[in-house]
């Protein structure tokens, strides 16, 4: 995936790019959409598993997108040149970190988890850099960046201060951090041919959602799955509204916009989960989350608007 062939990657929106609405649009509707999906996890009350909730959001996510396929008369089943991505995107942007988060989180605090995983839109931005000629990362995109992370530490607060965790544990954050950066840089490189964002979205979850639910049969058997019965309003949103649609919303944005602008969207959910916390649940709303909420939203507007390709800013 060198700079000189990572650079055939289409541009739906021609060769001058895609527009700042086409842009903050699909920011904003991924970041809703997948930040509403704590809110679904939250009302299933922890009565049921991880790995259940992964599978159940996986593969409802994959059905879904299998019959927006099919009404546009295409098979659901991969293509041969499509295999490959399916696999790649479905390891690396599903099943894969979500085992490692689960893991990390045995002892790692949240605080410092959260820290690890913002780091993501930098480590996309630098690879980015080095891969693609039109994600030059100019000063004004690495200083959102950098606001970005600082309005995640406010909105996290003290927690991000938080003890606890091995090396194992903080490597395992580490790996997921980088399991996604790699899985955004992938996507903008798959070719033309093969980069539906649709079809890309539902072989990612057929694939995640397969993994999850072969991992939930050995861990904890049938009867985690069982649970989801009592939540099963719960947990057709999370896989309907808050994987379905946010996957489909961020693959055509990272096809369009390049991995460096889609990659924000990890500002943006802490700050929607937050928001969704305090209207639907009545949790306490703090000053400090006001404050970085507001900080997260200046540096991914820095990073969103700002022209493409190393253009002088």
């Amino acid at each position: 995936m060198s700079k000189s062939t990572a650079t055939t990657a289409p541009e739906p929106s021609g060769s001058a790019g895609p527009s700042k609405s086409f842009i903050v649009g699909n920011l904003a509707a991924c970041s809703f959409l997948w930040g509403s999906s704590y809110l679904f996890i939250k009302l299933m009350a922890g009565e049921v598993a991880p790995w259940a909730i992964a599978a159940c959001r996986g593969l409802l996510g994959a059905a879904t997108l299998a019959l927006f396929v099919m009404a546009r008369g295409q098979s659901p089943l991969p293509r041969r040149h499509e295999l490959r991505h399916w696999l790649v995107l479905g390891t690396c942007n599903g099943w894969l970190p979500n085992v490692l988060v689960a893991y990390a989180l045995i002892q790692l605090a949240s605080g410092p988890a959260a820290m690890i995983q913002a780091a993501g839109p930098l480590v996309t931005a630098l690879f980015a850099h080095v891969l693609f000629a039109e994600e030059q990362l100019s000063r004004r995109r690495l200083v959102g960046i950098l606001v970005g992370m600082a309005g995640v530490a406010i909105l996290v607060g003290p927690r991000v201060i938080e003890g606890g965790g091995t090396a194992l544990s903080l490597l395992a954050m580490v790996g997921a951090t980088l399991s996604y950066a790699c899985a955004n840089l992938y996507t903008r490189a798959v070719p033309p041919r093969a980069g539906d964002p649709i079809r890309l979205a539902l072989g990612q979850q057929m694939v995640s959602g397969t993994g999850a639910l072969l991992l939930t049969l050995t861990v904890s058997g049938w009867g985690a799955l069982l649970a989801l019965a009592p939540h099963w309003q719960a947990a057709l949103a999370l896989g309907v509204f808050a994987t379905a649609m946010p996957v489909a919303f961020f693959m055509r944005l990272i096809r369009a916009a390049g991995p460096t602008r889609a990659a924000m969207t990890g500002y943006l959910v802490p700050a929607v989960a937050v928001a969704m916390g305090v209207l639907v649940l009545g949790e306490t709303l703090e000053l400090r989350q006001v404050i970085g909420g507001c900080i997260i939203l200046a540096g991914v507007f820095l990073v969103s608007t700002a022209p493409a390709g190393g253009r002088a800013e």
